[in-house]
């Protein structure tokens, strides 16, 4: 499966720079880096499972945010942590 990670940690402090290494880290074990916050992984479910709890145990829910698009074979989805509030697809947009 592919799935694209992103996130954004906070750096304002020195656990929250301690912990963007270790994201990157996290992601670089499994997959390219395409952007400085964006990963490319091609991973089977049993590395998936493994990346995944491995990111939502590094990451503050309180401060940082990481987003998960599952860009396999027809089961596209996207799944938000964190943070930020992701945008509804389907609600009303402002343009």
């Amino acid at each position: 499966m592919l799935v694209l990670i992103t996130y954004d940690v906070s750096t304002l402090t020195r656990e929250g720079r301690r912990r963007l290494r270790r994201v990157a880290r996290a992601c670089q074990d499994y997959g390219i880096r395409v952007q400085l916050s964006v990963f490319e992984c091609e991973v089977n479910p049993a590395q998936w499972t493994i990346l995944h709890a491995r990111l939502l145990d590094l990451i503050n829910l309180a401060s940082d945010s990481v987003r998960f698009y599952n860009l396999g074979s027809g089961a596209r989805q996207i799944e938000h942590h964190g943070a930020k509030t992701p945008m509804d697809p389907n609600g009303p947009m402002i343009l």
